[in-house]
């Protein structure tokens, strides 16, 4: 390892004496939550709609949540799994979880019911809490057979008065007599149980990947894990004392569990909630609380500049815009710049490194790559080593493609009960991506595309993001997929699935002649499709897997 060409950190020339320096985190966030209280007890912590809570007043309500749990026999270390919109309440039932010791096992409300039964059965958990709504239209039959002994629910129409019908259209429902209203109990006092502080090494979060690959597997994100990435972002980013953060991505994701809930947390800020992304809420939002920082997907960026009532003057109180987990289009960033005069600095991480392990520093601008077009991700950090390897795992020379892997203090120790897979991914406590990727010899990160997602046409590679890239410099074109359709003479076949801009209009044979002049012949689609919307997650990752299983329709070229 000491004579990889990595090893030397080119990229540490590049940060400056803040982002360099050492980083001497809390134990955990429940820690960091005590520091803020005792630092700024009235300060807004929690803005949701017109509501308000303070440090002080959601660390007594997260305290009465903890007692509660303990008192109905949650034990340290059993597992709370927690289905909730970005809302108060996810913030008070994870921190009252991680108060009583537990771990927290978030879970996207966009799962279907043997998707949370999966994961209800394979982490064990021992208690849910959800909306009332979930719980009544699906997830009392989702727990029935799984260990889950205690329900908290809650309706995200408490704390707030607007009721805004554009996210919050639903009514209140009875109390629910199997289930116990998370509100009510926040509100009755406790005391939290002793001896059950969290410290680094504990499992923080078993956070569940999408299942790109197979069945989701459960990451064991530590204390530690999510401390290390916090602080370093509290340290390496220039915003303001009690800086206001907006959550743009879902606090159930990584990226904003720690990204946003986490990391406004460490540095005793705002954070700005508004229940799920809906444009015209979030532009909303911005004017009103005027955020420093937000992170969220290239999708959620291309919804908000074309919202019609978009303006510079949004955007205008960022010091640091970020976009992570879906790949962001060069295009995107410098025509977002032009209209709104705002710049959106990209990042790269997973799960299985508790978010970022590389991202463009608030300093600097992202080169884009003259050969391939390719927006570099970031710099890695001080305290992480990212290599790109081929397939014997031997280093690659700078400049040429091969697997990312990364090993620092932000990576997971491992699985949830599964010894096999993290015997496969983290070799040696390194974790190897599964992204293909190259880094220039100043340091700087590019992620090509998933290995899995390459296209073999006629043996040539064809790596989607490209293609996409292309696509996305089309002045029509909104979103842009491209995937690998069976071929009876190529083998393989590249197709694009577009959606197009607001009142725009291209023909299919249109964009595959504009990919042609621009790409070798092997590499632009022979099929386009144009649809309304192109099926994406709750984080705004474009479904390719979904897409290929549409077939091979649409026009031929």
């Amino acid at each position: 390892m000491s004579d990889s060409p990595y090893a030397a950190k080119p990229w540490l020339a590049l940060l400056d004496e803040a982002q360099r320096g050492p980083v001497a985190p809390a134990d955990s966030l429940v820690h960091a939550l005590r520091a803020a209280v005792a630092e700024a007890p009235e300060r807004t912590f929690l803005a949701y709609f017109d509501a308000r809570l303070s440090y002080r007043e959601a660390d007594e309500l997260s305290d009465s949540v903890a007692a509660h749990l303990a008192a109905r026999g949650l034990e340290r270390g059993d597992r709370v799994a927690v289905l909730l919109q970005n809302s108060p309440h996810f913030v008070l039932a994870v921190l009252g979880a991680w108060k009583a010791g537990a771990t927290v096992v978030p879970v996207n409300p966009m799962y279907k019911s043997a998707e949370v039964g999966h994961v209800l059965r394979d982490a064990g958990a021992a208690a849910l809490i959800c909306s009332d709504r979930a719980w009544e239209s699906y997830l009392r039959r989702t727990a029935d057979g799984s260990p889950v002994r205690i329900v908290l629910t809650g309706c995200e129409l408490d704390f707030q008065t607007r009721d805004d019908e554009r996210v919050l259209a639903f009514e209140r429902l009875p109390p629910a007599p199997d289930a116990e209203d998370l509100v009510t109990v926040a509100r009755q006092g406790g005391r939290v149980p002793e001896g059950r502080d969290p410290g680094p090494g504990d499992i923080a979060l078993i956070s569940y990947t999408s299942g790109t690959s197979g069945t989701p597997k459960g990451a064991t994100n530590t204390h530690g894990n999510i401390m290390y990435t916090v602080e370093r972002q509290r340290t390496g980013l220039p915003l303001p004392e009690g800086p206001v953060y907006f959550a743009l991505a879902p606090l159930f994701h990584i990226t904003g569990m720690v990204c946003q809930f986490g990391a406004c947390l460490n540095s005793a800020g705002t954070l700005v909630l508004a229940y799920r992304f809906e444009p015209g809420v979030v532009l909303e939002a911005f004017a009103e609380h005027r955020p420093v920082f937000t992170v969220g997907p290239a999708t959620a960026f291309m919804a908000l500049g074309a919202h019609p009532g978009a303006g510079p003057e949004h955007f205008s109180s960022f010091v640091h815009l970020a976009s992570g987990g879906a790949p962001l289009p060069p295009a995107l960033v410098e025509g977002f710049r032009e209209r709104f005069g705002a710049y959106i600095r990209n990042g790269y991480g997973l799960t299985e490194c508790t978010a970022p392990c590389a991202s463009v520093p608030s300093t600097l601008e992202a080169p884009v790559d003259p050969v391939s077009g390719t927006l570099a991700v970031g710099l890695p950090g001080p305290d992480t080593l990212v290599r790109i390897v081929d397939e014997n795992g031997a280093d690659v020379p700078f400049g040429e493609q091969g697997e990312i892997v990364v090993r620092g203090p932000q990576v997971i120790p491992g699985y949830w009960r599964r010894p096999d897979a993290t015997a496969e991914t983290f070799p040696g406590g390194e974790l190897h991506t599964g992204d293909i990727g190259f880094m220039d010899p100043q340091g700087w990160l590019y992620v090509v595309d998933r290995k899995k997602d390459m296209i073999n046409a006629s043996g040539f590679k064809v790596w989607p993001r490209e293609v996409e890239d292309v696509l996305y410099t089309h002045p029509a074109v909104r979103e842009a997929a491209v995937v690998g359709v069976p071929d009876g003479y190529r083998g393989e076949t590249v197709k694009a699935y577009i959606s197009l801009r607001p009142g725009a209009e291209a023909d299919p044979d249109e964009l595959a002649v504009y990919c042609k002049e621009r790409l070798a012949a092997y590499k632009y689609p022979r099929q386009v499709e144009i649809l309304p919307e192109l099926p994406k997650t709750s984080s705004g990752k474009i479904l390719r897997r979904e897409l290929r299983s549409r077939g091979d329709g649409g026009r031929q070229n």
